[in-house]
């Protein structure tokens, strides 16, 4: 059987070697220009490199979002920027864009092409049209159920891949194509800048009374109209991956280190079972509960098995749910003296019981007995942001192990 590929956001270096060693099978990232995250740290050519070297050399793929909806400005730079990440050695560029489309082609023509969920892809004649002008990959739109990616399946050419999403948060407006950010900031999310302002609280304001706030109740702490739950589908693999499906993407290039490791080695261990276990495969509770340990809002199916209703939008705040900190990661280990070398997160304390996160295997518990400073010395709490610790540990443990703490 060939597996599904599980696919990771980097939107940084650091995010992408812990999406890379916690399991993802390939990563996304952007550059500076033309992604539709300008406010993730993005990658500069050499971080670039970097990045590509991390991956290839461990048989990883790395793809680079062009998604954005150009206008006539955008396309001065377009020409030079494809050359160079073609020469870097690319494995694909996600687009949206006819004209973008048209200038990989002719700069590029032998580089692989994904379509963005920007094209909102959302039926098998133009999935067979955009196959029938050089698309490898078609990343679907999110509002389709898992018969209609069935359907595209069985009525597209099997050399046609295709993308599902499968993890994160979801936007009220179609496949993303939102004009709210832009309309009501000036930042235009087709372009990279979104604002999120479908997570904001609103009022009703009546024309004739200005300054007047009439408060829009769901219940007594108000409502946030446009505000999805969270998209997480751990619980529904075998269905998703039946539908003939090449790809499964986590969504989050804004999300931190410690979200990305967390989500991806939840679906690894899951996707992994599924294939050694077969027909005798059973969903295991522990992979659900460790994807609610990243930061998160309450979850969603989205549109895989009906139309979302009023239960699928979260009405009473647009916070997210925050139950662990990510308070460590181990930088080197010494098996002789089972001491590790520790950059400091989020302040950490002696005494404390703290969950301790390997990429390969479950997690165990120990209490911080003891930590010293880069000096040697004795300390009693560890408060400097990335100050370097040294703590023994229970088990042992490898570079990129995640500290966290309930």
């Amino acid at each position: 059987m060939e597996k599904v590929e599980l696919l990771a956001p980097a939107g940084n270096l650091e995010k992408l070697k812990m999406a890379i060693i916690y399991g993802a099978d390939a990563v996304y990232l952007g550059g500076e220009e033309f992604g539709l995250r300008a406010n993730a740290d993005n990658f500069t050519r050499e971080q670039l490199i970097e990045a590509l070297d991390f991956a290839h050399s461990r048989g990883k793929k790395v793809y680079v979002t062009m998604n954005i909806i150009p206008h006539n400005d955008d396309f001065s730079g377009i020409p030079n920027y494809v050359r160079t990440i073609t020469e870097l050695g690319v494995d694909a560029i996600i687009l949206s864009d006819p004209g973008v489309f048209a200038l990989v082609k002719q700069i590029s023509p032998n580089m692989e092409i994904h379509l963005s969920t920007q094209a909102n892809n959302t039926n098998y004649m133009s999935a067979k049209f955009w196959y029938d002008q050089g698309v490898k990959r078609i990343v679907l739109a999110r509002e389709l159920s898992i018969n209609e990616i069935s359907e595209i399946r069985k009525k597209t050419s099997s050399d046609l891949e295709l993308e599902i999403f499968i993890h994160g948060a979801m936007c009220i407006s179609y496949s993303g194509r939102c004009l709210l950010s832009n309309y009501m900031t000036g930042r235009d999310s087709n372009r990279g800048l979104c604002a999120h302002p479908c997570r904001w609280q609103y009022h009703l304001v009546e024309e004739k009374r200005p300054g007047e706030y009439f408060p829009v109740y769901e219940n007594e702490r108000g409502t946030f109209i446009f505000n999805s739950r969270d998209l997480c589908m751990i619980e529904y693999l075998p269905s998703i991956i039946n539908a003939g499906v090449t790809s499964l993407k986590i969504e989050g290039r804004m999300k931190s280190a410690y979200y990305v490791a967390t989500v991806v080695k939840a679906y690894r261990q899951a996707l992994d079972s599924y294939y050694e276990m077969g027909p005798n495969y059973r969903f295991d509770t522990k992979w659900l509960e460790e994807v609610s340990k990243a930061s998160h809002r309450e979850f969603t199916s989205g549109f895989y098995f009906e139309k979302p209703s009023s239960e699928t939008q979260i009405y009473h705040t647009s916070s997210y749910i925050r139950d662990y900190d990510f308070i460590g990661v181990v930088l080197e280990y010494n098996p002789s003296t089972s001491i590790a070398k520790i950059e400091q997160r989020n302040r950490m304390f002696v005494g404390e019981e703290i969950e301790v996160v390997n990429p390969e295997g479950d997690f165990f518990v120990q209490t911080i007995d003891s930590m010293k400073n880069i000096d040697g010395e004795e300390i009693d709490s560890a408060p400097h942001p990335q100050m370097i610790v040294y703590m023994p540990m229970k088990q042992a443990v490898v570079p990129y192990t995640i500290l966290r703490r309930k």
